[in-house]
């Protein structure tokens, strides 16, 4: 039975990955929108690569399953890379907690119940998760282990809680480091593993819509003041991705990979820190 590489999200990222890890592999491109797909699957393609498309939207459980079923029609679901998500500058804080933190749930809910043994996964987080501050031991357990349909219902996920759209990225992409530990548990009973990056500033088009959007300046600054002085690049994250993937990161899982030029460090430590 054929190898099938789910990819949710067609950004550059996502791709980034799928080309490391693909090769001989049906990979199934997933995008809410079918022409974003369609145009990464043709550069796919033509690059030597098996691709079939398939519209989701990951706030839908109905949807997320008819994903399921598709790509168990081409074989067996060894890899799943989760890179869809929207940005403060994108959406309102109701949306980025639909999308980027219930929508991840389910991703991690959905596929956990096939993924073959030997099979794993990466679900695209953030550097903001690290900069929100400390939650509690109980408000992280929250995020981690309650039923993903009663996800959205916590009192700390309210509207008179959070009231923008950073704070609700923030704490999105901190819940998913927190949901794939959780994860990483019910995901090894079935011989597979999932683990999550936290990207920096990296040069996709999400990342221009923040360059250009409101909080553009604290854009460059982040990448003028880091350690590395510079922005990202996907290839960047897609090699370690295929280290997670592959078999040369099978002791790894249920972990958070921070790939930022130190924005973080920079945020804690240096030029960056709040005065």
């Amino acid at each position: 039975m054929i190898d099938v590489i789910v990819v949710i999200g067609s950004g550059s990222i996502g791709i980034a990955i799928a080309r490391r890890v693909g090769v001989g592999k049906h990979i199934v491109l997933a995008d809410l929108r079918e022409s974003n797909a369609t145009d990464a699957a043709v550069v796919l393609n033509n690059a030597g690569y098996q691709v079939s498309t398939a519209i989701v939207d990951v706030t839908v459980r109905a949807s997320v399953q008819s994903l399921v079923h598709v790509a168990l029609s081409f074989g067996s679901i060894t890899g799943v890379i989760h890179a869809a998500g929207v940005s403060p500058s994108q959406a309102s804080p109701a949306t980025i907690l639909a999308v980027d933190l219930y929508g991840t749930a389910l991703v991690l809910e959905e596929f956990g119940n096939v993924i073959a043994k030997g099979g794993s996964g990466i679900v695209i987080a953030s550097q903001s998760g690290h900069r929100l501050p400390a939650l509690t031991a109980e408000q992280d357990r929250l995020l981690a282990t309650t039923p993903t349909d009663q996800l959205l219902a916590l009192p700390m996920l309210q509207a008179d809680q959070i009231t923008d759209s950073l704070h609700a990225y923030q704490i999105s992409k901190r819940g998913n480091s927190l949901r794939v530990m959780a994860e990483a548990v019910r995901w090894g009973k079935r011989g597979a593993r999932v683990n999550t990056i936290s990207p920096g500033i990296i040069i996709t088009p999400l990342a221009n819509d923040e360059l250009n959007g409101p909080r553009g300046e604290g854009y460059r600054r982040m990448m003028n003041l880091c350690p590395a002085q510079r922005a990202g690049t996907p290839d960047e994250i897609g090699h370690v991705g295929a280290l997670l993937m592959g078999p040369d990161g099978a002791f790894i899982t249920g972990s958070d990979f921070l790939i930022d030029g130190g924005v973080t460090a920079s945020y804690f430590y240096g030029d960056l820190a709040p005065k």
